[in-house]
């Protein structure tokens, strides 16, 4: 019987689930991952499920300080932003789980930037579309996580020097895990992977040692824009 430890990128795990499931309730995300996590919980040759040590959850705190919003030419509250209030709900759902560990970093709030859709600029640049024919939806804030690597990494080192799990699912999309994967598969760790269908480097493959997503396939959709 495998001692499985699940490791969540938060940020990616809310956009994939948005992708996913449509825009939901902090309560109603919450529950889900939980229940799509169990899912990794395979049984073994002899019946026996094998045992959930924990899930570590990585994510910031959100913006709680007043920014300039590029299109409104204001400065708006983030504190007060659907966006703000929702994330906060839904860390507060993940403290009320079981065997849940909410590991938390911070949030550059001093070098906050926007970036204008892709799609948008090089309309903008062909002369196809103006200025003023830009929309609210068409900026995003980019702001950087401070500390969440690292406490991944710190994570997946600490569980396999001290041979807590025999396994460890790490639901994420990035190639930052690699040197910490490395380590804890040369300690005689089982290192899963699981993207929730999105598409890997071709490299990341040698680095793991299996893939495997329990999340529902995403239709061919428009992909939806986060409002979390």
């Amino acid at each position: 019987m495998e001692n499985v430890a699940i490791l969540v990128d938060g940020a990616f795990f809310i956009k994939r689930a948005l992708h996913i499931f449509g825009k939901l309730t902090p309560d109603e995300l919450a529950s889900k991952l939980c229940s799509y996590s169990e899912k990794h919980l395979a049984r073994d040759r002899k019946g026996e499920r094998n045992k959930l040590y924990r899930i570590f959850f990585y994510d910031c705190p959100p913006l709680q300080n007043k920014v300039f919003h590029p299109y409104h030419q204001q400065q708006i509250d983030m504190a007060k932003s659907e966006r703000s209030i929702w994330r906060l709900q839904f860390h507060d759902e993940l403290r009320k789980k079981r065997k849940m560990a909410l590991r938390l970093g911070r949030i550059d709030d001093i070098n906050v930037t926007w970036r204008i859709n892709y799609d948008k600029i090089k309309k903008l640049c062909s002369g196809r579309l103006k200025w003023h024919d830009l929309k609210e939806e068409d900026f995003s804030m980019d702001v950087k996580q401070k500390g969440v690597d690292m406490r991944i990494g710190i994570d997946i080192t600490s569980l396999a020097l001290k041979k807590q799990v025999t396994q460890i699912v790490l639901i994420s999309g990035d190639s930052d895990f690699v040197p910490a994967a490395k380590f804890a598969r040369r300690e005689g760790i089982d290192f899963i992977l699981d993207p929730m269908w999105a598409p890997i480097k071709e490299d990341l493959y040698e680095h793991i040692d299996g893939l495997r997503s329990t999340f529902p396939k995403p239709c061919n959709k428009k992909k939806l824009e986060s409002s979390y």
